[in-house]
């Protein structure tokens, strides 16, 4: 199959689409050996993921260049996560080079793999059964043109992985649109937990709009400003960033809260816990870690997140019966 290294007006508004979660899964490109721009038999042989964001910037990325490209059947899941859940991997890039006769498109026997595919590709392993070398390009797709020009050869600069301020509030729609259900659940419940107290039964709405607004920070705060602020919050585990942010926005609602010292803090408390877990979940997101740090971290988190936001919770409670 023929593609062109120019994205179409579709190819733009489905990447941002995507971006904003909008059928994220079903993001993908059919397996198989593609032809880039017009390809001869001496033009690289590249290998990608499915998953059409990874495929398509590797395409624009090659604007003006020819090459042939492979693409693995990772189930839709980009180049990084999926060689560390073993779709891009040896046995899947055999199986292709095989499937699709690469062998007798090219003149060559050299493979570029993306470096952030390297955990789940054997290169002795490949070389042994295809008899293409494996050679690892540089991180970002924008650097293959000068990774090609200088013989294959990838500066340190290309082999850095960056997790810059634009890459990360990149992956923030993403969050917000999965987690916008949820928080209207907890607002919900909150507010149907107001109506309680030592009379009948009343919510009351000028503490709903307070605590509409509370909710509303809790989750702008944990799943936009940890992010953003990520590499300056103090601390090295996810769930101390999300704390300190948490503390931060506690603090404030603490002070400003109109309904009581006790309820303030109770408030406080609970925000501290709700920003720490949603900073937690932000680890799948980011290259600072690894699936074993990660379960490391939750044993002893999750229980200290949950303690924080059951004493707040308690206390909130405790003051509509006092």
């Amino acid at each position: 199959m023929s593609v062109s290294s120019r994205w179409s007006w579709g190819d733009t508004f489905g990447a941002c689409a995507v971006r904003w979660c909008v059928k994220r899964r079903t993001c993908t490109v059919a397996p198989g050996l593609y032809a880039l721009n017009t390809p001869t038999p001496d033009s690289p042989l590249l290998v990608t993921a499915n998953y059409k964001l990874s495929f398509d910037h590797l395409r624009r990325a090659m604007e003006g260049l020819s090459a042939w490209i492979v693409v693995l059947d990772t189930q839709g899941v980009n180049v990084w996560c999926a060689a560390g859940k073993g779709t891009f991997g040896t046995e899947e890039l055999v199986k292709r080079l095989e499937v699709t006769e690469a062998a007798k498109h090219v003149s060559h026997r050299t493979l570029i793999v993306p470096q952030l595919g390297a955990p789940g590709v054997a290169a002795h392993e490949v070389s042994r059964r295809t008899g293409f070398k494996v050679v690892y390009g540089p991180v970002y797709a924008i650097d293959l043109p000068a990774f090609l020009q200088a013989g294959m050869q990838a500066t340190p600069q290309m082999r850095r992985v960056d997790f810059t301020l634009r890459e990360r509030l990149a992956v923030i729609p993403v969050e917000l649109v999965q987690r916008f259900i949820p928080s209207l659940v907890v607002l919900a419940l909150f507010l149907a937990l107001s109506g309680l107290g030592r009379q009948s039964y009343r919510v009351d709405l000028h503490e709903g709009i307070w605590i509409a607004l509370a909710v509303g920070f809790n989750f702008i705060t944990g799943l936009v400003v940890v992010p953003a602020l990520l590499p300056w919050l103090p601390g090295r585990a996810f769930t101390w960033k999300g704390a300190s942010a948490g503390a931060l926005l506690g603090l404030t609602l603490a002070g400003l809260w109109p309904f009581g010292v006790v309820a303030g803090i109770s408030i406080g408390l609970m925000s501290i816990g709700v920003c720490s877990f949603l900073g937690l979940m932000f680890t799948g997101c980011t290259p600072y870690t690894s699936a074993s740090g990660v379960r490391s971290e939750l044993r002893w988190a999750l229980p200290l997140q949950g303690a924080l936001f059951l004493l707040g919770l308690a206390g909130w409670l405790a003051t509509r019966f006092i």
